[in-house]
């Protein structure tokens, strides 16, 4: 087990998600090798790394999607892969593509998940419209996908993710399909939202921008996924040039991209 998992659970605080000492093959190929890790309640971790880091074998894993070769999967103290039921509240999932229904309105969207949950149809619209107005999104609640922009789609789909009110959000690669500048505002957003709502975060990203920007901790992986870096960000090295070069720069390297 990492040191950082080891102070976690000497400290009394069992973390949200614990991976120990993992390994994970699909036949000969190992996608994962020894890789152990923690994220804390209430924290925003991201998952840097390239394609092919084993990044979205690792999110499997805490979904539940299925089980380690070796090693120990824990989520709110839970094997995800026996208690997925016990947990299909606890995980909510935002994914690269929005994912919306084209058939049903952005409200309808929203409450989806809380009416597969069997929440009252009534209930479900409540929070449904709660959550689009905490995303800023109450004047498009009767609008279709197609109606609406890039950015405002992931926002419903983050909304959708948020309204079954989940403790720990998964984000995979949901910024990545936008502009620069509606990244930036929406990242801004999210971490808002995450933070303001006391949720536990962990995302993958290639870009080194959004870890910095949105992340308490980044974990840059190598291929087989396994630690190579671990990083705390300050609000200095977001808001000061020269610091946040020096970060980027440093994380540029481990991955082994040109900065």
């Amino acid at each position: 087990m990492s040191p950082q998992s080891n102070a976690a659970i000497q400290n009394g605080e069992e973390p949200a998600i614990l991976l120990d000492s993992i390994n994970k093959s699909f036949g000969s190929v190992v996608a994962i090798e020894n890789l152990s890790f923690h994220v804390n309640k209430g924290e925003i971790v991201s998952f840097l790394g390239r394609t092919g880091a084993g990044k979205s074998t690792a999110l499997n894993l805490i979904m539940g999607n299925f089980g380690p070769t070796k090693g120990r999967v824990r989520v709110m103290g839970m094997d995800p892969n026996k208690d997925f039921k016990k947990l299909r509240q606890t995980i909510s999932v935002g994914f690269q593509t929005d994912r919306l229904l084209p058939w049903r309105t952005t409200v309808e969207n929203v409450e989806l998940g809380l009416l597969i949950l069997r929440e009252p149809k009534a209930q479900a619209r409540e929070k449904a419209l709660e959550w689009l107005d905490r995303v800023n999104l109450t004047a498009a609640a009767n609008l279709y996908p197609h109606e609406l922009s890039g950015g405002m789609r992931q926002r419903a789909s983050l909304a959708r993710a948020l309204a079954i009110d989940p403790e720990i959000l998964l984000l995979d690669e949901c910024f990545s399909q936008l502009d620069h500048v509606t990244s930036q505002t929406l990242r801004a957003d999210v971490s808002e939202v995450i933070r303001k709502y006391n949720k536990t975060c962990l995302f993958i990203t290639h870009r080194i921008d959004d870890a910095i920007e949105m992340a308490d901790r980044i974990l840059v992986l190598g291929a087989p996924a396994r630690l190579l870096l671990e990083e705390s960000p300050t609000e200095e090295d977001r808001t000061d040039r020269d610091k946040f070069r020096i970060l980027h720069d440093k994380i540029a390297a481990a991955l082994g991209v040109d900065a």
